[in-house]
């Protein structure tokens, strides 16, 4: 799979740049947009509906085989507030929103998906409580699932309990997370609203041409902030559809090149800040509790092993130790004695080739032994 650059060509072909007089707005709303004609024009108006109109728009169009583009330069003439931005396909959302982020003008960064909407009335409530309390870096709010596929239900999301603090700094809204949803944190960007100079000073960028990004993107942004102030407020409706960058079928191979990228990308992280001065180890046990188990589970669930090759497996998985990475073992140091012998049997499968069948026995044990203890 190729990875496009952070920022790929979207930078040259700006097709409606904003006037350096105009005045900031409040809100930039960010909207990748890439083969959505189906659901851009009620995405946009959700947005044209708010009674709330200190905004800018950034419709960041990535080539796309319907009239996504169209619709989005129809929009960028009729209203001064939208920017059309366009560049080749990426494949996941990063690369517009990270270029979006570069050139956005307002204060707070809102991101919304071309196939998702903005629920009514939500804008102005989301100023009102934000000037309340101004210039956090991150306003942790909630959304509302549309499920347009068979099988799935209709649902909402709140990371943060109703009774939690007004204002949280950002390693203690990880750790309230932590303890709110356990492993089932819904880490979505678009979960939140975002004080643009905070991703700016932080160079808090998503990782491009990879499909659940923001699995890497919320983690550092939380530690990095300063402030944080939950809203709970719904403001988010998500479409679960066909067909979507995440829904559609995705050759293993790709979608494991896409976790082993974000898995290396946290565990360097983790590495990095973990030496920090005043690091509190509780973020180490919460960071492990979430991402070691997604780890093991991706290559070596049962399931897995039966139905994805084994040399595409231990191809991917190559990424997170080469070069002498060292970030697994680094999470790793403190963790449970099962969990650290998992850890040394994932290396051994990348590294020794004739003991991949003893490892992929002993995550069979892992998991039954999980099970039981579930049970």
């Amino acid at each position: 799979m190729d990875f496009a650059p952070a920022g790929a060509s979207i930078s040259d072909r700006m097709d409606t740049p904003s006037p350096a007089s105009a005045p900031a707005p409040f809100f930039s709303v960010v909207v990748p947009c890439c083969d959505v004609a189906d659901y851009l024009d009620e995405c946009i108006g959700s947005l044209l509906g708010q009674p709330f109109a200190d905004w800018e728009c950034l419709l960041v169009v990535e080539d796309s085989a319907d009239g996504t583009l169209d619709i989005a330069r129809r929009h960028a003439a009729a209203d001064p507030r939208f920017r059309l931005l366009t560049g080749p396909r990426s494949g996941s959302c990063s690369t517009p929103r990270n270029r979006a982020v570069e050139v956005a003008r307002g204060e707070y960064a809102l991101f919304l998906d071309g196939d998702d909407k903005l629920a009514p009335g939500t804008l102005l409530r989301l100023h009102e409580r934000i000037s309340a309390r101004p210039g956090a870096d991150i306003y942790p709010c909630g959304m509302k699932m549309q499920n347009d596929m068979p099988g799935f239900d209709d649902e909402e999301r709140d990371n943060y309990p109703p009774d939690a603090p007004a204002e949280l700094t950002g390693p203690e809204a990880v750790l309230l997370t932590w303890r709110h949803k356990g492993e089932n944190l819904k880490p979505q960007v678009q979960l939140s609203i975002y004080r643009l100079a905070f991703l700016r000073e932080q160079s808090l960028q998503c990782l491009p041409g990879v499909r659940n990004q923001d699995h890497d993107f919320t983690p550092r942004a939380l530690y990095a902030a300063r402030r944080v102030v939950p809203l709970h407020e719904r403001y988010y409706i998500y479409r679960r559809r066909p067909f979507s960058v995440c829904t559609r079928n995705i050759p293993p191979e790709e979608l494991y090149v896409d976790w082993a990228c974000i898995f290396r990308s946290l565990f360097a992280f983790h590495e990095r800040v973990s030496r920090e001065p005043g690091f509190d180890r509780r973020l180490t046990e919460c960071w492990r509790s979430q991402w070691l188990p997604r780890l093991f589970g991706s290559w070596f669930y049962p399931s897995r092993i039966r139905t994805i090759p084994r040399a595409s497996r231990a191809g991917t998985l190559e990424l997170l130790f080469r070069d002498g990475f060292s970030g697994l073992e680094s999470l790793a140091a403190g963790a449970s004695a099962p969990k650290r012998a998992a850890c040394r049997w994932v290396e051994r499968f990348v590294r020794h080739p004739a003991l991949r069948p003893a490892a992929e026995a002993f995550f069979r044990v892992y998991f039954a032994l999980a099970e039981a203890r579930r049970r």
